[in-house]
């Protein structure tokens, strides 16, 4: 059996930060991860890095024609995922401490695992210290025919997809089906967006929503509400879609079908069930400190049910780095208030509350509203679209924001730290920003509250 201080399971933003310290540290390290496409974890290989490094990409100058500009935009993005992976993966194997296995991980018990290989042999490792960052995997409806289709595609799969689709029908109205609707159409796609909820971009504030709404149709994008897909049937070069729209039938057709109905943690075929781990609807239970109801088990990113995001998953990695080598102070508590942001065109990034949220609390707030279009910078990078918006309270402390504006995704940072450090709002309003930038948009935004 071989034996190690600290056993990772998945090679997550999380897990493959802590085995660094860890492992720099001179303790014994063994990282398992079950596919050597997945060196350093979900966000280099199949999430952030290449679906925005194709969102950006997609807002490019088109040379030649659309499909050959996206067929070498996605072979620019194996190259440099190519060398990403294998940068995360020699930055922990060569560590002297650090023993990389690659294979499939199922417990034995609390602190055992065997390593199945796609050999077909088999080793058990155990630690005396177990972290689990398998993070999450696309969800898979149950609606016939679409699992079976050869034109249906998760995230992953259409990362990878070297021929742009022609009719690209997303099932799912989240935020991962409305990034590929912007991504893709930009590239010279046909999208349509199947939403079952009623409400398009139902957990947001209205105004921003119809904002989106607006730019979405502005854009060409389809955007159909209370859609239910029936079922799929694959008709020659195309897909049919059988669904009810409020109730009435429709068909669609596609040449790919994009679902993305979310995400979900990755724990099937971790033999949970053999250990004292307890796991819900959402993930593994963890406490505010990631243990979970195993001694020295801790469980980190997606894999634990909340907000799926790379930065939650590296503050994890603080929480528990703090509990083996700090104070113990940190927990899950710092993650209430974090910036979110979806790439749009332009991005929508929000913090805290909006107005919606704090007028159903009751609480008192004054709210300041700057169109995008009165920044030069937003001029200067050719849209003009959006605004900017922030709430304070009575103690002049910011309690949210709604960017929706180029840049949105540098610009909120500025909030979530102020926020965190609880800085009054009259420090920006009178902060000297470099110019022309849209950081300086928070001098005029914040001047309307005095």
């Amino acid at each position: 059996m071989r034996e190690a201080k600290n056993v990772f399971i998945g090679f997550g933003k999380a897990a493959k930060t802590l085995a660094f310290k860890l492992a720099k540290a001179g303790e014994s390290v063994v990282m398992i991860e079950g596919s050597d496409q997945m060196y350093g974890g979900t966000c280099i290989n199949i999430a952030c890095i290449p679906s925005k490094f194709l969102y950006t990409l997609s807002t490019a100058p088109v040379v030649g024609t659309q499909a050959r500009n996206y067929k070498q935009a996605v072979l620019s993005k194996r190259g440099l995922i190519g060398s990403l992976r294998m940068k995360n993966l020699h930055k922990i194997a060569d560590l002297p401490a650090v023993t990389v296995l690659t294979g499939w991980a199922h417990f034995d018990d609390d602190h055992t695992v065997t390593v199945s290989y796609a050999n077909g042999s088999s080793e058990q490792v155990h630690g005396e210290r177990i972290f689990i960052n398998t993070g999450a995997k696309a969800i898979m409806p149950a609606i016939p025919g679409l699992a079976d289709s050869k034109f249906t595609v998760t995230s992953t799969e259409m990362l990878d997809q070297a021929r742009l689709p022609k009719q690209l029908v997303i099932i799912g109205g989240g935020y991962i089906g409305l990034e590929f609707a912007t991504t893709y159409q930009q590239f010279g796609a046909q999208v349509t967006i199947l939403d079952r909820k009623t409400q398009f971009m139902a957990r947001d504030e209205r105004e921003v929503a119809q904002a989106v709404h607006d730019q979405f149709d502005q854009a060409g994008i389809k955007v159909i509400q209370d859609a239910q897909v029936l079922q799929v049937t694959d008709a020659g070069t195309q897909a049919q879609i059988s669904a009810t729209v409020a109730g009435t039938p429709q068909m669609f057709t596609a040449d790919t079908i994009l679902v993305a109905t979310g995400r979900a943690a990755n724990i099937a075929n971790l033999g949970l069930e053999k250990t004292t781990i307890q796991t819900n609807d959402y993930g593994i239970v963890v406490d505010d400190h990631l243990r979970t109801d195993a001694t020295n088990v801790w469980a980190m990113g997606d894999v634990r049910g909340g907000a799926q995001f790379t930065f939650i998953s590296l503050d994890d990695y603080r929480i528990v780095y703090d509990q083996l080598m700090g104070q113990g102070k940190r927990s899950l508590q710092e993650q209430a208030t974090v910036p979110h942001t979806v790439f749009l065109n332009p991005p929508l990034s929000t913090i805290g509350l909006n107005e919606e949220q704090a007028t159903a609390q009751g609480i008192n707030y004054r709210v300041a509203k700057l169109p995008a279009a009165a920044m030069p910078k937003a001029h200067i990078l050719g849209n003009s679209a959006g605004y900017l918006k922030a709430l304070v309270g009575d103690d002049d402390q910011f309690l949210g924001a709604t960017l929706f504006c180029v840049e949105a995704h540098e610009v909120i940072n500025i909030l979530s730290l102020a926020m965190h450090q609880h800085v009054p709002y009259q420090v920006l309003r009178d902060q000297i920003f470099a110019h022309p930038t849209m950081s300086e948009a928070l001098n005029d935004l914040l001047e309307l509250l005095g």
